[in-house]
């Protein structure tokens, strides 16, 4: 009997853990709009739970998550629940599939939920109002424009904390942005802000809403019945904007109103030294547009930075290497002028460089070789062969013998001096293996890689070292030293 009521009390135990085993899901608010955040809520129910991992709801990546246990006394028996919570922000409308959960041993499925995403709209009698508007919405591709951003807050509405998303600015450039202003009215307080942006092609383009996010006091009820102070996220948005941008006239690129100089730190150099010109753009318009002012010089390398911009200043530096005098040609820049009407090119002067010691002309050299030396051999006409002319004989041999032995001594110490003037070559003088080097920089891929860090050392404030192994191949590859 005893043995008989352990069994009847497992079974009972096994009976109501199997009933109370369940999951729901649903999600709050079930209806969100475009860039709110939403709430998943699994309620799980048993003894023992395997909490489910779940890397993403409906596609979307999940940003917070929390959990709670409660236990509460159903027909005299205790039940335990989980209460499982995801945050994510639903790009679109969606049904979440049914989630496994394991429960007391056995896998228990949840209850599929829909979520329905709701475009951006703004509530003109809201605490916090938020409006944007444009100086113009008719505009070339690359014209600069200004874009209006204010925020109207009722002074009575409470604020937790807040979050500002600015709009996207998809097909437009960010030219620059004011210091936010604040005024003070009776019943607002307004703050303001501009955008300089001018359109990245042409068409019809829009700027998606502003968002603000703000959070306040709340109070709940919790499992007990009694009121807990939370804080709730709520969004509010702003107007879209739309923009026209028509293309520029006459095949025209650029658009605004520039100036243009170039400056160069030397005008005497010596030879293979390199000559720094920083070309300078000043102005209104779409200077992101505008390309390097890279030119083609014959005999002269030329080597280029990455333009750079900073608000309406664009610079971009070169340099210039030769071994003979060379000018450097004038930099150009077309573009429409808004304020004309037509298309007006500037330029910068011409600089002439001087390279000390550099050959104006080249004088061709005209090597003779030598003749070998005539043997004239005079007849004797009245002589006898005498004891006096074999010893003359003799001595011719002998002349010829140390000939012989002479321009050996000369071929030996002409090919001493060849490897010793060979092996003066340094790999450590860059400029000069940099020289040695460029002609073959577009054909060979490792040239490049050492070329480019040679360029970044010489003539930039890079000082990264060269891989040794990889010159000493480079070099052997190409009979270099």
């Amino acid at each position: 009997m005893k043995n008989l009521g352990k069994k009847i009390f497992i079974l009972l135990t096994f009976l109501t853990t199997t009933i109370y085993a369940s999951v729901t899901a649903r999600v709050e608010p079930p209806v969100v709009y475009s860039g709110e955040t939403a709430t998943y809520v699994l309620t799980i129910t048993g003894e023992k739970v395997h909490k489910p991992v779940l890397t993403d709801i409906c596609g979307n990546d999940i940003i917070g998550s929390s959990s709670q246990t409660s236990i509460e006394m159903v027909n005299m028996d205790y039940k335990k629940s989980y209460v499982l919570s995801y945050e994510f922000v639903p790009q679109k409308s969606c049904v979440i599939a049914p989630t496994d959960v394991e429960i007391d041993g056995k896998m228990e499925k949840s209850n599929e939920v829909k979520v329905v995403v709701k475009p951006a709209s703004q509530d003109k009698n809201a605490a916090f109002l938020l409006s944007l508007k444009v100086s113009k919405s008719d505009v070339f591709v690359g014209e600069p424009f200004i874009l209006h951003l204010e925020l109207k807050q009722n002074r009575r509405a409470a604020v937790v904390d807040s979050k500002f998303i600015e709009p996207d600015f998809k097909g437009f450039w960010v030219k620059g942005k004011s210091q936010a202003t604040r005024e003070e009215t009776p019943e607002y307080i307004i703050t303001r802000a501009d955008y300089k942006l001018a359109a990245q092609r042409e068409g019809n383009l829009t700027i998606k809403p502003a968002q603000l996010r703000i959070a306040s006091r709340v109070n709940r009820r919790d499992m007990w019945g009694s009121f807990m102070p939370q804080v709730k996220w709520k969004n509010y948005y702003s107007n879209e904007v739309q923009i026209h941008a028509k293309p520029l006239p006459n095949n025209a690129e650029i658009v605004g109103n520039f100036t243009i100089s170039a400056e160069a730190n030397k005008q005497e150099i010596t030879p293979n030294e390199a000559v720094n010109v920083t070309v300078t753009v000043k102005g209104e318009g779409n200077l992101e547009d505008i390309e390097s002012f890279k030119p083609y010089i014959n005999g002269v390398n030329v080597f280029d930075e990455k333009i750079e911009i900073h608000g309406d200043t664009l610079t971009q530096k070169l340099a210039f290497v030769s071994d003979k005098d060379f000018t450097i040609p004038p930099f150009k820049l077309a573009f429409y002028n808004l304020t004309t009407k037509r298309v007006e090119q500037i330029k910068t002067e011409p600089i002439h460089i001087k390279v000390k010691g550099s050959a104006k002309t080249t004088t061709s050299l005209n090597i003779k070789k030598d003749e070998a030396p005539k043997l004239v051999v005079k007849k004797a006409q009245e002589q006898s062969v005498t004891a006096g002319s074999a010893f003359s004989y003799i001595w011719l041999i002998i002349a010829f013998v140390v000939g012989i032995i002479v321009g050996a001594v000369l071929m030996l110490t002409k090919s001493f001096q060849k490897a010793k003037k060979e092996k003066r070559f340094n790999i450590k003088d860059e400029k000069l293996l940099l020289l040695k080097l460029l002609p073959y920089k577009d054909s060979d891929k490792d040239v490049k890689i050492i070329v480019d860090t040679l360029e970044g050392n010489l003539y930039g404030d890079k000082k990264e070292k060269i891989d040794k192994k990889l010159l000493k191949e480079v070099l052997k590859r190409y009979d270099i030293s």
